[in-house]
């Protein structure tokens, strides 16, 4: 038997794939770091379960988040989105989504890559945290908040203290498996 994460259900194969193969391994591929973060600032006021139902059709619209390519995302390529049933048809997030793939362009830019720009906060290594029960891992941290901080400042939007927490653990910046979870 597979001991997991007590927050990962069980009977959802979708879940546990995620959870297993996914979550908390650390990412090195900017376009992949760019579709985490996207993901998971559609979550805001929705569920994991939600997004990750809708993640292949995200990936279809903004073409895999390939950066360059979302960066140049024109209002006909917006409106349309907006209108795909397959994807969370919420206006900010997606105009942020297109926002954040210019910002990520410029983050290359000044860092070599996005990777190397969230690494730096963690002298190149995750950062492992104890975690008897998964329920006591905070929704954000002093360093999510730094963070997000530094984020909204370079002009990046919808990714608050407690997204950007969700996304150093989803990334494997930060590892909050449980400490009996097989993927600690």
């Amino acid at each position: 038997m597979v001991n997991r994460c007590r927050w990962v259900p069980a009977d959802n194969k979708l879940y546990c794939d995620y959870h297993d193969k996914e979550w908390g391994k650390p990412i090195g591929d900017d376009e992949k770091l760019f579709e985490l973060l996207c993901l998971e600032s559609y979550q805001s006021g929705l569920s994991w379960l939600t997004v990750l139902k809708k993640r292949q059709a995200f990936n279809r619209v903004f073409h895999n988040y390939d950066i360059s390519q979302v960066a140049q995302f024109s209002l006909s390529e917006l409106g349309e989105a907006l209108q795909n049933p397959d994807v969370i048809r919420h206006k900010l997030k997606l105009e942020a989504t297109v926002n954040n793939a210019k910002q990520v362009l410029k983050l290359q830019d000044e860092f070599s890559s996005l990777s190397h720009y969230f690494w730096h906060f963690f002298d190149g290594k995750p950062l492992i945290n104890n975690v008897p029960i998964y329920k006591d891992v905070p929704s954000s941290t002093d360093l999510s908040r730094q963070i997000a901080k530094d984020l909204k400042k370079r002009g990046f939007k919808f990714l608050g203290p407690t997204t950007m927490y969700s996304f150093l653990q989803a990334a494997g910046f930060v590892n909050d498996h449980e400490n009996n979870c097989d993927f600690k």
